[in-house]
């Protein structure tokens, strides 16, 4: 079963038990889901496209929930928190930062690259390399880390 399955059934589901914040949180990613169907182009949504538009909700998700958390809006905060959860189910499993650490320093050893002027060509290569795996933030982060 597909993404786009499994969310058409979690939408049934939720809406059989009445769990109204479910349904919200499945109703936003159909609805990206159906915006990547009707892209320009597109003649078939992978799962791969699919979780590239998981992770950009998520990433909307974590963003607003830490504006909402800093200005002490906990109800706003709650709902996001919510939704950010129900998203994440659909997810693949994020590698801890141990693996992280170790994945970009094999990519930084692999190209032969060093030092922080070459920040902007190992970045990319670890994106790749960390595709869905890990967030941005943190490959960002560690290859910082690392070059310096």
């Amino acid at each position: 079963m597909n993404l786009i399955e499994q969310v058409n059934a979690g939408i049934i589901t939720a809406m059989k038990a009445k769990e109204t914040d479910r349904l919200r949180a499945l109703r936003g990613i159909k609805s990206a889901f159906l915006l990547l169907q009707t892209g320009e182009g597109v003649t078939e949504v992978t799962d791969e496209m699919c979780i590239k538009a998981l992770q950009k909700l998520a990433k909307q998700r974590k963003d607003s929930l830490e504006i909402y958390q800093t200005q002490g809006r906990e109800d706003l905060a709650s709902v996001e928190s919510s939704e950010l959860t129900i998203i994440e189910e659909f997810l693949p499993a994020q590698m801890n930062e141990a693996d992280v650490r170790a994945k970009i320093q094999e990519v930084i050893t692999e190209s032969g690259l060093t030092g922080a002027a070459n920040m902007g060509k190992v970045i990319p290569l670890a994106m790749k390399a960390l595709s869905g795996q890990a967030d941005g933030k943190l490959i960002s982060q560690i290859v910082k880390e690392l070059l310096n």
